[in-house]
C-alpha cells in the first residue's frame, strides 16, 4: 500500500462512512477502515475486499497515530463531530496529513476552525470540516455564486428535500447539539451566531421546477452558518428545510434510509437552492441530487483527491469554498450533482 493512495476512514462502518470507502475504492485509492469496533471493521474488509483494518478510538491518541501512519490523508465520518472532530484532527496534524470531515454540526465545526487553525495553519497542513451536503454544497454554491468577490448583503440556502430519513448517527448528532444549546435554537445574524428561543416559523419558497413553491421551515440552521461566513463577508446567512422533511427529522418512529439501487441510494431526491443577495440584486444557484448521505462521499473524496494533487487555495483550517475552485469543484461532481451557476 502506498502513501501516496491509502486514504483513512474515521467511521467507516457507518452510513456515510460505508458510501467513502465505495467511492475511495471506485476512484482508484486504498482506503483504510478505521474506527471503535474491530469486528465490525473486518466484516467490512471481508465484503469489500482490498481495504487495510486498523481499529482505534479516539480516547486513545496512540490508536490513532497508528491507524494514520504512513497514510496520505484522514476522512472522519464518524459523529456526534463534538467528541470525534478534535481528536482525529490533532492525530491528523502530528501525522502530518490532511483531514476532511462530514460533520453537519454547527458548534462542532465552530470548533474546529477556532481551535485548530493555528496548528493548522504552523503546520502548513490543510483541514476542511463539513465537506458534505450540508455545510461543504451550499458553501461551494455561495462561493461560485459569488465570483470573484468576497462580500453580500445577505445569502439564503433553501433545502429542498422530498423526504429525511436520519441515520442514527444523525439522530446522535441532533441529541448533542441539542444538549449544547440547552434546547435553544440557533442562527446567524448581524455577523455572528446567535442563540434564542424564538418559535418556528414557516414561509412559502419558490423552487426551481419541478419542485416549484413549497412551505419551508424558516431558520432551520445548518453548518452553513459557520462554512460561508468563515472566509465571505455575509452577515446574514439563512437556512430553510421543507417542512415535509423538517417532520421526518423531528419523528421518533422515521426509519433509517432504504437502498433502492445498486449504489446503496435511498430513493430520496434533493434540491439545493441558493440565493445571493448584494448591492439591491441577487443571483443563484442550484443544485439536484439524490440521498443527501451518498452524495457526501463523492464531495469528501473529491475533496481528498484535489488537496492530495495540490488543486488548492490555502492551508490550515478552511470550508470548501475557501479552499477549492469552487464551480471548478462542483463541475467535476457530474454525474453526481446536476447544477446551475449564474452566467
Amino acid at each position: 500500500m502506498s502513501a501516496l493512495d491509502a486514504v483513512v476512514v474515521y467511521g467507516a462502518t457507518g452510513h456515510t462512512g460505508r458510501f467513502v470507502v465505495a467511492e475511495l475504492l471506485r476512484r482508484g485509492f486504498a482506503p483504510v477502515v478505521s474506527g471503535r469496533d474491530a469486528a465490525r471493521l473486518e466484516a467490512l474488509a471481508e465484503e469489500w475486499g482490498g481495504v487495510t483494518v486498523r481499529p482505534a478510538a479516539v480516547d486513545d491518541p496512540g490508536s490513532l497515530d497508528r491507524a494514520l501512519a504512513g497514510a496520505a490523508a484522514v476522512v472522519n465520518c464518524a459523529g456526534p463531530f463534538a467528541v470525534t472532530a478534535g481528536p482525529v484532527v490533532e492525530a491528523a496534524l502530528r501525522a502530518g496529513i490532511p483531514y476532511v470531515d462530514v460533520a453537519a454540526e454547527i458548534e462542532a465545526n465552530a470548533s474546529t476552525f477556532a481551535d485548530h487553525a493555528e496548528a493548522a495553519r504552523k503546520a502548513g497542513v490543510p483541514v476542511v470540516p463539513a465537506m458534505a451536503f450540508y455545510g461543504g454544497l451550499g458553501d461551494l454554491l455561495v462561493s461560485a455564486t459569488m465570483g470573484r468577490s468576497t462580500a453580500a448583503d445577505a445569502v439564503h440556502i433553501a433545502y429542498g428535500l422530498s423526504g429525511w430519513h436520519p441515520t442514527a448517527g444523525t439522530r446522535a448528532a441532533g441529541q448533542v447539539s441539542h444538549q449544547r444549546r440547552s434546547g435553544r435554537r440557533v442562527r446567524f445574524r448581524d455577523g455572528a451566531l446567535e442563540y434564542h428561543d424564538d418559535k418556528v416559523s414557516e414561509q412559502d419558497w419558490l423552487f426551481p421546477e419541478p419542485l416549484g413553491r413549497r412551505t419551508v421551515i424558516a431558520e432551520f440552521t445548518m453548518a452553513d452558518v459557520v462554512t460561508v461566513p468563515s472566509h465571505l463577508a455575509v452577515p446574514e446567512v439563512r437556512t430553510y428545510m421543507t417542512v415535509e422533511a423538517a417532520r421526518d427529522l423531528a419523528g421518533e418512529d422515521t426509519p433509517e434510509p432504504e437502498a433502492v439501487d445498486a449504489l446503496g441510494r435511498s430513493d430520496q431526491t434533493f434540491v439545493v437552492d441558493v440565493v445571493v443577495c448584494a448591492d439591491g440584486a441577487e443571483r443563484r444557484a442550484t443544485a439536484r441530487g439524490q440521498d443527501i448521505y451518498a452524495v457526501t462521499a463523492p464531495l469528501a473524496v473529491e475533496a481528498v483527491r484535489r488537496i492530495l494533487a495540490g488543486h488548492t487555495r490555502t492551508a490550515g483550517v478552511a470550508s470548501a469554498g475557501a479552499m477549492f475552485d469552487a464551480a471548478d469543484f462542483l463541475r467535476a461532481l457530474a454525474p453526481h450533482l446536476s447544477v446551475e451557476l449564474p452566467r
